[in-house]
């Protein structure tokens, strides 16, 4: 298993650095200026030049990246332009919230999702089995962003019931405190995240439990008068659970994204509205901490997910 664990973080590194490389090139040939976003379209030459020189951008592409990549292994992920500030700072400053936000969602999603699985496994084919699979096909098809102005505009336009959004002049704090200030505009959020995660997970958990209940283990259980109960909570969903690890760590990524686009859509004090303003403004730092963050979870929710399966699991063996 050690070794096992030492070539998957090799591994992880190398998918890391080349994720880097690559985001690093295609973001300095989006078209725009990032002198020109940051200063406006009536700068001057001499203004240009003055801020391409002192951010490094009037070098070639390849002494940029090797500037950049020496200063990020020393925990520098350079200065926003707009912020004025270094971007580790907006990053651990915006991070509570955002792992706040990504845990409460993730835990209930996993919470209904998997009860919700294993109820279609027994009833598959049903009517009930029917409405929730449609239901979740639905929910997976549709986009993050339409769904979120779809809670808009039921809940909080039509209903009056629940807030748009975070009211950033209120509660403006990053902190956790900050916004349980305001505990009514966490529900769409939450909402959101939870209701895109569980149409995905418990379809993958259906069709888990349908295997695990043709198993013979489960026939012999049912064989001895095991109550139905007792059969779905010992053999059911415990076998069931361990394939959904994999998908568990592989949805990380989807995670964070969502994360992002759920917390522009509601202003949520978190990453989401620092990254998407940094990619309207041509913010080349924060974009390039946005993209590093993405792919270390993606890398990183990967190897989670296969050491969770190898311990849970004593049948897995990672051969030499």
């Amino acid at each position: 298993m050690t070794g096992y664990l030492i070539r998957r973080t090799g591994q992880a590194l190398v998918v890391v650095i080349g994720v880097m490389i690559m985001t690093f090139v295609m973001i300095h040939l989006e078209p725009g200026s990032a002198a020109r976003a940051y200063l406006g379209p009536k700068a001057t030459p001499s203004r240009i030049a003055v801020f391409n020189a002192t951010y490094g951008l009037n070098q070639p592409v390849t002494e940029q990246f090797v500037s950049y990549f020496w200063h990020l292994i020393h925990g520098d992920f350079g200065i926003s332009y707009f912020y004025q500030q270094p971007v580790s700072t907006l990053i651990v400053e915006r991070l509570p919230s955002d792992f706040f936000l990504v845990g409460i969602s993730s835990v209930l999603a996993v919470l209904i999702a998997l009860p919700t699985g294993i109820y279609q496994a027994v009833k598959r084919t049903r009517l009930s089995d029917n409405l929730l699979t449609t239901t979740a096909f639905v929910l997976y098809a549709m986009p993050d962003f339409f769904f979120g102005f779809l809670l808009i505009a039921v809940f909080a336009i039509q209903l009056h019931w629940l807030p748009a959004g975070f009211n950033q002049a209120e509660g403006s704090s990053f902190t956790i405190g900050g916004i349980l200030a305001q505990p009514a505009a966490l529900v769409l959020p939450i909402t959101l995240l939870t209701f895109t995660s569980i149409s995905g997970w418990s379809q993958f958990m259906r069709s888990s439990a349908i295997e695990t209940l043709a198993q013979d283990y489960v026939r012999m259980a049912k064989a001895k008068g095991l109550p139905d109960r007792l059969v779905l909570a010992r053999h059911v969903a415990r076998n069931s659970s361990l394939s959904i690890i994999t998908l568990l760590g592989l949805s990380l990524p989807n995670l964070v994204v969502g994360a992002v686009i759920t917390e522009y859509v509601f202003n949520y004090p978190g990453l989401g509205v620092l990254f998407l303003g940094a990619a309207l403004d041509h913010d080349f730092p924060i974009m390039m901490a946005s993209e590093l963050i993405v792919g270390v979870t993606t890398v990183v929710g990967n190897l989670a997910a296969d050491v969770a399966y190898g311990m849970l699991d004593p049948r897995i063996r990672h051969a030499g």
